[in-house]
């Protein structure tokens, strides 16, 4: 997982396979291990990523409490 620029409020949520480099931070819950590079980790201090699959919404989403705006669509977010 990571932030990246990008998006309507400048910066957004990225989340993809990838391999672990030394200086990632590494959680792991559920099963499942969430990679996070130390920059990104500046941003999504505190946040809960979680999964819906309802009639409102389908995917992953995160609350991050670092977000001082977030987009519509709640991909792009501002600190």
């Amino acid at each position: 997982m990571r932030v990246s620029g990008g998006g309507c409020s400048g910066l957004r949520y990225e989340l993809a396979f990838d391999q672990p480099r030394a200086e990632d931070h590494e959680f792991a819950q559920h099963g499942v291990r969430l990679l996070l590079d130390p920059k990104s980790a500046l941003h999504l201090s505190g946040s809960v990523l979680d999964y819906a699959d309802d009639l409102n919404a389908s995917g992953f989403q995160i609350q991050n409490p670092n977000a001082s705006t977030t987009c519509g669509c709640g991909e792009s977010f501002a600190v």
